[in-house]
């Protein structure tokens, strides 16, 4: 395990391993401040021992919310709940980056907004039909992707992560199967994100970190790949590579590849990129985590489910102990579908026993 228990450094945010826990939203209220069990939950995940954490999808604004309980960073009073998750992280020597995040077309908004009209079939089987952004509200949900990252730097995070894929806003706007725009959004849909990270670095030094978790098909590999090398010029710090709109996404990776398509994506993109790229999915030991930072050359894993079944994943697989498995249950404790997680409950028992 050299490579994955290696220190890396992003800009001058030093990490004591090649281990990120990603985004995993878990929410307690409704108002979208920060909850003690907020608190509470994140010092858990920084002693497990990871080289840094991303907190979940933070929403830049109340009509822009992926669902009800989901934290919030759209005005200052929120700053303080959210210093006392940085604090508890950085306690445990972790760095902590906050993702930035607006729904769109695939949010709980009664009207949603999306780059133009589009019919979403949401969860509930429902059909919705986005309401295409004018010109203002590009400007306005652009300020609120500023003014979120302004309040991010306040309350002392190292960086901001904006969320760039899995279908929400700013995926939208990338996706040509979704983004019919006939004006410079369309024409040059990456100038959205693109306005975005240069109003940001106005109102942060030059040491914040600002990356994205971007969408490694959007709709085909060759436009992830074009994203990628379009933002690195403009300055982004770091691609964090996951899926993309998932109803529009054309994936045609070989059968014979060993690793899961968004590893796949991580690969490629971080053939044609000098920056830091990070790599998701199916990432459920340490040995095969060892096998991707070797094999493909990224530079940090996103260890997600593990974290969940198991806090202390990071410090039980440098010391070569069982951390546990994701049974990838079909209704999941952790998306309000079940009262129990089987997996953390089997892990829990059998380190008990010996």
């Amino acid at each position: 395990m050299k490579k994955l228990f290696s220190e890396f450094s992003i800009k001058n945010v030093k990490m004591k391993n090649r281990i990120c826990v990603p985004p995993m939203v878990v929410g307690f209220r409704f108002d979208g401040y920060v909850a003690p069990e907020n608190v509470e939950r994140y010092r858990k995940l920084a002693e497990g021992g990871a080289g840094l954490i991303i907190q979940e999808a933070t929403c830049i604004n109340d009509d822009g919310k992926l669902m009800e309980k989901q934290l919030g960073i759209w005005e200052d009073g929120q700053i303080e709940g959210l210093k006392s998750i940085v604090n508890v992280v950085h306690e445990e020597n972790c760095p902590i980056i906050i993702q930035i995040h607006h729904a769109g077309i695939v949010g709980i908004s009664e009207e949603p907004l999306c780059p133009s009209p589009y019919e979403y079939i949401n969860y509930a089987g429902s059909v919705v039909v986005g309401h295409e952004m004018s010109s203002e509200d590009i400007k306005s949900i652009q300020n609120d992707f500023i003014e979120a990252a302004r309040r991010a730097y306040s309350a002392g995070y190292d960086g901001v992560e904006l969320h760039g894929c899995h279908a929400y806003l700013i995926s939208q706007f990338l996706n040509k199967k979704v983004n019919k725009r006939t004006d410079e959004y369309g024409k040059n849909p990456e100038k959205f994100v693109i306005e975005i990270i240069n109003g940001i670095r106005k109102v942060t030094p030059k040491e914040f970190i600002v990356g994205i978790r971007l969408g490694g098909f959007e709709p085909t590999i060759e436009e992830g790949i074009h994203y990628a090398k379009v933002l690195e010029k403009n300055g982004i710090d770091f691609l964090d590579i996951s899926y993309g709109f998932m109803n529009e996404q054309e994936i045609h990776v070989d059968k014979e590849y060993k690793y899961s398509d968004a590893v796949y994506a991580a690969q490629k993109i971080k053939e044609v990129v000098s920056i830091p790229v990070f790599a998701v999915n199916g990432i459920n030991s340490a040995e095969l985590a060892e096998g991707i930072l070797n094999e493909t050359n990224v530079d940090l894993v996103d260890i997600a489910k593990g974290f969940l079944i198991n806090n202390n994943w990071a410090n039980d697989a440098k010391q070569g102990k069982d951390t546990g498995k994701c049974l990838n249950c079909e209704k999941c404790m952790w998306f309000g579908q079940s009262k129990v997680c089987a997996g953390k409950v089997i892990f829990e028992r059998n380190n008990t026993q010996k």
